[in-house]
């Protein structure tokens, strides 16, 4: 079984992943096995809505989509739809046996839920860990809140981890908080990667628009919640730059609406939000491109992670933008060429680390060879493979 909340057509770093390693598992199944999917109905942005099947059926793999509430990325609507995604699960599994059971979690409750399975049915548990949860949330909630939920969430946090058979971690950043707390685990780093779509793209070159007029256009493409800061950048940023930059942000989250209404504030118009693209069309919004952007909240939470848009934006090889710290500005700044870094939230560091870029298209032949996501893919399938061999 394999749990994910978000799954194909879904837009999620969580679902491109899950798919992948599906795509992985199936070359290396053993004979006669067959894969459970259960996800969610496609549900990750309420601007971007798509249809799937509750039920699909392909060759040895079946996907149950589960339909859950809308929700505005909000903490208390997405509890909600979680609650009643978790008590789906547990009817469509109720009169299954599974040899192996993985879960891929980023808000530490897919891969609660999959401990609990994996309890009940005393079946191997293999996790895939995508953010420490337990952490944000003593960043980004209000100390009040945080004093009160950070020990619960730390309890299940235990437990999942505890449970679990095997530990894949999707940043190397995560090491240290990790290895501290479970010294008997030994913990894989199976990171994000660059998806086929991309890779085919890579060489594309693609001059923008609005180049051509004086103006470069920056894009950003991704959730617009707390954990992105775009709130707390981009209006500073944006006037600053004004006729020089011109931002296009496509996308959908819970800090949206305080963004446009502080963009409002001070009557910004070089800044235009728009709804979530397919990867199709937003493969084309990033070749018009001159400039990817990326942001990350100042949190020390977020020094831990490693984001998975930046795998496609060096793929796509255009500037790279990023407003980041700790581990990921440590590997942008070694793995990725033609990208400047500068401190969260810190429009100075920003304005002055731009001119750092070169304006050109720059194909990062050594970065897609290294973290095509198919590659990084069979491998974890064939580590879930050999544990699923050795539990049985």
């Amino acid at each position: 079984m394999l749990l994910t909340f978000y799954f194909k057509p879904d837009l999620s770093a969580g679902s491109f992943r899950a798919a992948a390693l599906v795509d992985a598992i199936v070359k290396q199944l053993p004979e006669n096995g067959s894969i459970d999917v259960i996800t969610s109905l496609p549900n990750r942005y309420k601007t971007f809505s798509v249809d799937a099947p509750e039920i699909e059926n392909s060759g040895a793999v079946t996907i149950h989509r589960v339909p859950v509430a809308a929700h505005k990325s909000g903490l208390l609507d997405q509890s909600r739809s979680f609650l009643e995604f978790s008590r789906s699960v547990f009817r469509l599994v109720a009169n299954k046996d599974y040899d192996l059971i993985f879960a891929t979690s980023s808000r530490l409750m897919t891969a609660v839920l999959a401990a609990a399975i994996s309890s009940r049915k005393k079946t191997p548990l293999y996790l895939d860990i995508r953010d420490i949860f337990v952490d944000t949330i003593g960043d980004v909630l209000p100390i009040y809140l945080s004093l009160i939920t950070r020990p619960l969430f730390g309890f299940m946090e235990r437990f999942a981890i505890k449970r679990a058979a095997k530990v894949n971690l999707v940043s190397p950043g995560f090491e240290q908080y990790f290895s501290s707390r479970y010294k008997d685990k030994h913990f894989s780093f199976f990171t994000n990667g660059i998806d086929d779509e991309f890779i085919e793209v890579s060489r594309c070159k693609a001059t923008s628009k609005t180049a051509s007029r004086g103006v470069l256009k920056v894009l950003y493409a991704g959730n617009i919640g707390e954990g992105q800061g775009l709130h707390e950048i981009l209006p500073e940023l944006a006037a600053r730059m004004y006729g020089k930059l011109f931002f296009q942000l496509f996308g959908d989250g819970g800090r949206k609406e305080i963004l446009k209404s502080r963009l409002e504030s001070r009557q910004i118009d070089n800044v235009v939000l728009s709804p979530p693209l397919s990867r199709d069309e937003l493969i084309k919004e990033y070749q018009d491109a001159d400039v990817l952007f990326l942001h990350l909240n100042d949190y020390d939470a977020f020094r831990k992670v490693l984001p998975s848009k930046i795998f496609e934006y060096a793929a796509v090889g255009k500037p790279i933008w990023a407003g980041i710290a700790g581990y990921s500005a440590e590997f942008v700044r070694s793995e990725i060429s033609n990208a400047a870094v500068f401190n969260p939230c810190d429009s100075d560091d920003a304005v002055q680390s731009f001119d750092s870029l070169t304006l050109e298209y720059r194909y990062r032949e050594k970065f897609i060879a290294k973290y095509g996501r198919r590659e990084i893919m069979e491998k974890m399938a064939q580590e879930m493979i050999n544990l699923l061999k050795e539990e049985n």
